[in-house]
């Protein structure tokens, strides 16, 4: 079997970044950018007041300076200083001609239209200079980088109304199955509820992709194949759930098949998650994934979400890692994720480790890889993390 190492370097080496488009910066939240951000001016343009208070010439304390204008931000004023005058000034506002420091109001006594400076003002004092922020012309922004609120108002800063990002990959969501039956219906004996076409459309919209199809799937082959048919013409991505193995009733693998999706993988050693399919219609992208709740979430989560990321030109993420609050046993055979929660830096299993305990799924924070070998970890061994 192949190291899950070696399936998520497959499943990359597969999963070529999409077109990019043009997108508001409005809109551009949680989307990857596919450009250089440079800034078109500086950034502020102008000396301006980091205070509210009054813009005067720099000097000694205990000056009566008369006021003789005002400055507001966005309403700068025409009004030049000289000795002994002042303007009064807000934050943000533009500094006028002649001022080079502002001192802030709580340390002046103002009478009659003029005002008493209690302390020496030295040049530059609350003032800030042009290009503090930014220089015109500064790569402010990289490709591949995800757009949060603070990048986004960078690059509103930068001058920029819209940024070309990678596009959202559209993923379809089947998942297989006699037993399984919508949220809230009664079941009968042997039936469970569909919990793996809402989990997994919901961790794709969570790595920033477009859920266009989601259907249950009956154990049948022809349905099977109908269904495969049809997602594989509307997504980029197609991610389902179950009927990858090779009992009677699994009609997956053949379905991929005749529809000439190639197979890249078949199994990993990895705990939960080793029958784990992935392949490639063309571009289109598809991971077949056990049909244990927990385990088609961990596979999820090592496989089709760095997918996600690389389809859009995301840079990779950086890993995370804690020590552990107690001993782990690791598999012999296979690379365990084992669901922890995190409080303090320590990490501690969240209860039984099945791949049907969604419960323990829900209480992680991460997922800790526990290398297969054959020694116990100890508390307070370190362990790489994978974010939930």
């Amino acid at each position: 079997m192949l190291t899950v190492a070696q399936a998520r370097q497959i499943v990359l080496a597969t999963s070529a970044p999409l077109s990019a488009e043009e997108v508001p910066v409005e809109d551009a939240f949680g989307r990857v950018l596919a450009e250089e951000v440079r800034a078109a001016h500086d950034v502020p343009s102008f000396h301006g007041s980091a205070m509210d208070g009054y813009a005067v010439r720099s000097g000694a304390s205990d000056r009566r300076v008369r006021i003789v204008g005002e400055s507001r931000a966005g309403a700068p004023t025409d009004v030049a200083v000289g000795d002994g005058e002042a303007v009064r000034i807000s934050t943000g506002a533009a500094l006028p001609d002649g001022a080079d420091a502002v001192l802030q109001q709580e340390l002046v006594e103002e009478h009659e239209g003029a005002v008493t400076l209690l302390e020496a003002v030295q040049p530059g004092r609350n003032v800030r200079a042009p290009g503090e922020d930014m220089r015109a012309g500064e790569l402010v922004l990289g490709p591949g980088r995800r757009l949060g609120p603070a990048e986004l108002g960078v690059a509103v800063n930068a001058g920029r109304a819209a940024v070309r990002c990678g596009r959202r990959p559209r993923v379809a969501v089947l998942a297989t199955g006699d037993e399984l039956l919508p949220p809230g219906a009664t079941l009968g004996r042997g039936q469970i509820h569909d919990s793996n076409l809402i989990t997994l459309q919901a961790m794709a919209r969570r790595a920033d992709s477009d859920v266009v199809l989601a259907r249950h799937v009956p154990d049948d082959a022809g349905a099977t194949r109908r269904a495969l048919k049809e997602a594989l013409e509307v997504a980029d991505v197609v991610v389902l759930s179950g009927g990858v193995s090779v009992g009677p009733h699994d009609h997956v693998k053949g379905a991929l098949s005749s529809l000439g999706v190639e197979e890249r993988f078949w199994r990993v050693a990895l705990r939960p998650g080793k029958p784990t399919w992935f392949g490639a219609h063309g571009r289109t992208l598809v991971f077949g994934l056990p049909g244990n709740p927990v385990s088609a979430m961990v596979t999820f989560l090592l496989f089709a979400r760095p997918a996600l990321a690389a389809l859009q030109g995301a840079e990779p993420p950086v890993g995370a890692r804690a020590i552990l609050g107690e001993p782990l046993s690791p598999h012999p055979d296979r690379d365990e994720c084992v669901r922890v929660l995190i409080q303090d830096g320590v990490a501690y299993a969240t209860g039984p480790q099945g791949s049907h305990v969604m419960q323990s799924m829900a209480l992680a924070d991460a997922l800790a890889v526990v290398p297969r070998g054959k020694l116990d970890l100890a508390a307070g061994d370190e362990v790489e993390l994978i974010a939930i």
